[in-house]
Formats: C-alpha cells, sequence, structure tokens
C-alpha cells in the first residue's frame, strides 16, 4: 500500500512499475542495467473516490496522458530500488496535492472604526504638513 494521506492509500497493484535503460552518459556497466523506472497509474481504473479522479485529472500536468494515465520515469539514482521509490515518492506528492482542497475565501468589509482611523490619521497627516508650510506675512 502507498500511503498517500493519514486517510488515503493506493494499493500497489494498481501501479505499474517497469525498469528501463537511464539516458545519460555512462561507465562500461551502462548497456547491462536497467536502472530507470516507468511508473504507469490509470486514474480511471483507479480504487481513487470519484471526486479525486476529477481533481487528478484536472491538474494541467504534462504527466498525465489524454486517456488519463500518470507516467512518471525515475533516472536521478543510479539503483533501481532508488529510482522505484523516487517515482512512488513524486507520484504520492501529485495524488497529495489533488486530494487537498484549499479553504475558500470570504469577502471580508473594513470595520466602521478601522475606516474612521484612516480617515483620522489622513487629516492629522494633513493638518502637520499645512503647518510645515511657510508663512507669508
Amino acid at each position: 500500500m502507498l500511503a498517500i494521506t493519514d486517510s488515503l492509500s493506493l494499493p500497489l497493484a494498481e501501479i505499474s512499475l517497469s525498469a528501463t535503460r537511464s539516458q545519460g552518459a555512462g561507465g562500461q556497466h551502462v548497456n547491462k542495467t536497467s536502472s530507470a523506472i516507468h511508473l504507469r497509474f490509470d486514474i480511471n481504473a483507479s480504487s481513487l473516490p470519484d471526486e479525486l479522479k476529477v481533481r487528478l485529472l484536472k491538474i494541467a500536468d504534462q504527466r498525465t496522458t489524454v486517456e488519463g494515465v500518470i507516467v512518471i520515469k525515475a533516472q536521478q539514482h543510479r539503483s533501481q530500488e532508488q529510482n522505484r521509490e523516487a517515482a512512488l515518492e513524486r507520484l504520492r506528492l501529485l495524488i497529495a496535492k489533488a486530494a487537498h482542497i484549499p479553504r475558500l475565501r470570504r469577502a471580508t468589509k473594513p470595520s466602521r472604526n478601522a475606516k474612521a482611523k484612516r480617515v483620522d490619521t489622513k487629516t492629522q497627516r494633513g493638518r502637520v504638513k499645512t503647518l510645515r508650510r511657510s508663512v507669508d506675512d
């Protein structure tokens, strides 16, 4: 099970992991090992709640295909196991981001006292400036 939040977890059976060869420069061993990990997760076929699936599909992300499949490639590390953990962590973060519902902002107005204070400080500041003017006799 992949724990996403305290109350939400995902069975690993719904996540497809495959090992491929990493890109980039390498040494003598580079053409023999498959250390990069391709993670595929089908959002529509998953056991996630429906509203979470909708929010996950709405996230404009280049990792999500038109069919609703999240594809993550992890190849930062030299070992396959570390890349596997990195790919699962990126999937967990993406689902956790979709699971978070931001609080709605309620518009508020300044109180009558706050408005009065603002006007009073403006008039007081204006008096100070008039006192600074030169006096013409």
